[in-house]
């Protein structure tokens, strides 16, 4: 009689396709095998198992790129030897990702485009962690050892900025959700400045519900705080999604280094930039904004380089996909792309509050990403119920609970990107009626918020106090 290994006992060596190799192998599961594999072999079992990974495509709850160009593919293919930090060895790749650099500071309005300092990252939390750093080390030249500094922002932040406040020994000053109330507004925020405040942190696209916060409103409270008091508190801008957004969706919105507060802004080039995952971006608004004891400088690699960064060694692969998209696309091409991600979201987003049982937090009109709850008076299933069925379908949707005060709001979230069209938001409304129409028929609700499977980096157990949505 043939025994079966318990689900939580995984067998202690892979089992391997007879076809794959001639003769019996072992390959154990958790340390390396003794022996050498043919390549092919080892590839077809890599392979094998991967297939049970879900399909990039219909993950609805990353904001993370699933889809290049093919020529944006193989440049950075071949690209993937090249070690970044190495820029006098690879002196093209340096002047692209710097070519870059002042792109975005264009973009974004900088003073002199030309000489803002930035630099690429491995993503956007290290992104954000290095803007923190700079906010804390001008404080700190400022008002000199004396207190605790605090960073002030919303509990709707991605959690690298709580690690930032962690890991740097800053306080996190979080304002809360009220009512409909989802991300920072002015008022909050000022009410928790004080001398001690390194910055506050403004969000272009909160990846609970895709809205923007009010970075101008934001400004000129703090314009009229030191007025008041003569604290001048800087900004930081997260733009992880909305700042490779709004530039081209949203021209006139003032968000930017338009605003003098705003010292820097940071943008993941691996979400609305359209690059593979793995890159971020950072750029301040002048040199006093990035304090030049932060930079520093070796030549153990061949000519003296500066480097800002919490990693060292890089392959220039993510840099050369970015550099071929924005000449590739340019800003007509970006606003294309964009705007059609915007009008598929807010498309789905519509026909989604026409079904019923659901109300949109947000309608996808800012970042093509909205979030929507159940009617208080659907009580025999929860959105968890619908994010499992859908999951039955392919379909990735994240059903969270919201942070303080609005932990009695359970919510879906979809996230469009590029490559998800019109056709596929009709398949998904139609898998989404199918799946309403069998909730349904039952009495109570089968799953709670223990069911979710979407803790993406999360860290539930270092930061229990707060649900986390830390996506992409």
């Amino acid at each position: 009689m043939a025994s079966h290994e318990p689900q939580d006992k995984p067998r202690p060596d892979l089992s391997v396709n007879p076809i794959f190799v001639r003769e019996p192998v072992r390959i154990p599961r958790n340390r390396l095998p003794a022996e050498e594999l043919d390549p092919d072999a080892a590839y077809q079992i890599v392979h094998d198992e991967l297939m049970l990974d879900a399909n990039p495509r219909l993950n609805l709850a990353t904001f993370v790129t699933t889809w290049m160009e093919p020529q944006g593919a193989r440049l950075a293919e071949a690209a993937l030897d090249k070690n970044l930090i190495d820029r006098d060895e690879y002196p093209r790749s340096a002047d692209l990702e710097q070519r870059c650099i002042r792109m975005l500071a264009d973009l974004w309005h900088a003073p002199d485009p030309l000489r803002a300092p930035g630099c690429s990252t491995a993503g956007s939390s290290e992104a954000c962690m290095l803007g923190g750093l700079a906010l804390k080390r001008r404080w700190q030249r400022a008002h000199g050892s004396g207190g605790r500094p605090n960073l002030v922002m919303g509990i709707n932040t991605q959690v690298c900025w709580e690690k930032f406040a962690n890991y740097w020994d800053v306080e996190a000053r979080l304002v809360p959700m009220e009512g409909d109330r989802f991300h920072l507004c002015a008022e909050e925020a000022v009410a928790r400045c004080d001398e001690n405040t390194i910055g506050v942190v403004a969000i272009l696209g909160s990846t609970f519900d895709g809205s923007y916060e009010p970075v101008a409103d934001i400004c000129a409270a703090l314009d009229d705080l030191q007025a008041r008091t003569g604290l001048d508190i800087p900004v930081h801008v997260d733009g992880a999604s909305g700042a490779l957004v709004a530039p081209f969706c949203d021209p006139e919105l003032r968000w930017d280094f338009r605003l003098p507060r705003v010292a820097s802004i940071n943008v993941s080039g691996h979400k609305y930039g359209l690059v593979y995952p793995g890159l971020g971006w950072v750029v301040w608004r002048d040199r006093e904004a990035l304090p030049e004891d932060l930079v520093l400088r070796v030549n153990y690699l061949g000519g003296e380089m500066p480097t800002f960064s919490l990693t060292f060694s890089r392959p220039g692969s993510q840099i050369v996909a970015q550099y071929y998209n924005f000449i590739r696309l340019g800003f007509d091409g970006y606003h294309r792309v964009h705007a059609y991600s915007r009008a598929v979201a807010t498309s789905l987003a519509d026909r989604i509050g026409d079904l019923g049982p659901f109300r949109l937090l947000t309608k996808g009109d800012e970042l093509p990403a909205f979030a929507f709850a159940l009617h208080p008076e659907v009580t025999h299933y929860s959105v968890f119920d619908v994010s499992m069925a859908l999951r039955e379908r392919g379909w990735l949707v994240p059903a969270y609970t919201l942070p303080a005060n609005r932990q009695d709001l359970a919510v879906l979230r979809v996230v469009v990107r590029n490559g998800f069209t019109h056709d596929l938001a009709d398949l998904f409304l139609q898998d989404l009626r199918r799946a309403v129409e069998r909730l349904d028929r039952q009495s109570a609700p089968a799953r709670g918020a223990e069911a979710s499977s979407f803790a993406h980096g999360a860290a539930p157990v270092l930061t229990p106090r707060r649900n986390r949505q830390a996506v992409g």
